[in-house]
Parts: structure tokens; sequence; C-alpha cells
């Protein structure tokens, strides 16, 4: 399980449209938000990851960066930002499981091919989105089991905004015995 305000583990992944993406080299003022998403297959990620296109400039006013990451390969992954219309969004890909399951991602087996036509892969990551200060210590993470059910970007905003102002610390460290 990742702790808030301790460091979580580096990823470094390549990005669509070329590039890499590598968590400790972020340069975000106030962070990176992570958003690990199922893959293409997953008509709920799609429409997920819209939206978070339409607000990363909005993330980027307040000195947040983002990306967007599963485990599909190169072209599923160029389908799934061509799909989303990603300009500001940044699209990584080619998580291996071993890293899922370090940042505490569960890990779902195929049922077929979806309602959208799309193929599941034999095994993928369930959703989780992670807001890492520049240091790279938790401050915020949520962890779903399947894709529904999700943290709402505006929300994410409104409490980026609220803890800028009141300079709120990350919650849930306390580790010790209750």
């Amino acid at each position: 399980m990742l702790i808030p305000r301790t460091e979580v583990p580096d990823l470094d992944l390549p990005l669509v449209g070329g590039g890499r993406f590598t968590l400790s080299a972020e340069a975000g003022e106030r962070g990176t938000l992570v958003c690990f998403y199922r893959g293409l297959h997953c008509p709920i990620c799609a429409k997920y990851l819209t939206e978070l296109e339409k607000l990363s400039a909005d993330f980027a006013e307040r000195g947040i960066n983002t990306v967007a990451i599963s485990s599909d390969g190169m072209e599923r992954a160029q389908d799934m930002a061509k799909k989303i219309s990603a300009e500001n969004l940044r699209v990584a890909y080619g998580l291996s499981l071993a890293d899922a399951r370090d940042w505490g991602l569960y890990i779902s087996t195929s049922r077929g091919t979806t309602s959208i036509g799309i193929e599941e892969p034999a095994l993928f990551s369930e959703p989780g989105l992670f807001l890492i200060n520049p240091d790279q210590s938790l401050f915020f993470g949520s962890v779903n089991t399947m894709p529904f059910v999700r943290p709402h970007f505006s929300e994410l905003l409104g409490a980026v905004d609220f803890a800028i102002k009141n300079n709120y610390p990350a919650r849930g460290e306390y580790t010790g015995p209750v």
C-alpha cells in the first residue's frame, strides 16, 4: 500500500507521440496527476480520460502536470489518444503488471470482447488516480476494483485549490498501532 507523504515508485514509460514519461524527472511546480486507466477496451475509461483532457490545462494552471497510463501497447495507446483527442493530456503505455501492483492497482482477467467490440487483454490493471508531489511523495490516491465510480476531476480541482489556499497536508500517513 502506498502511504501519503512517502515516496511512490518511479515510473519510466514511453509516450504516445514520442519521448518518455519519467515520474522522477517531472517538473510540475505542484506535482503530477497520474491517472491509471484499464485500456482501450474500456468505454468508461475513454469518457473519463476525455474529461481529464478537457481539464488538463486547468491542472497546468495550478502547476500540476497530467498523464494517463495503461498496460496497453503502443498501438492501442495511440488509438486511445486519438479517441479522446489528446492534446494536453500525455498518454503513456507499456505499464508492467508488476509495476501496477507496486502502485496498489488491482489486476483483472479478460472477459473477452467488451460492449464496444474490443478484446480485453488477458490481464490488465484496474483504475487508479494519484496526485504526486514534486518530491515524488504521495499527496492523494484513489484505487478502484472495477471501472465504475471514479473521482471527478472537477472536484479534485476544487480540492487542489483548497489545499493550496490552506497549505493543507496529505492525510492518511499514520502507520502505527491502532
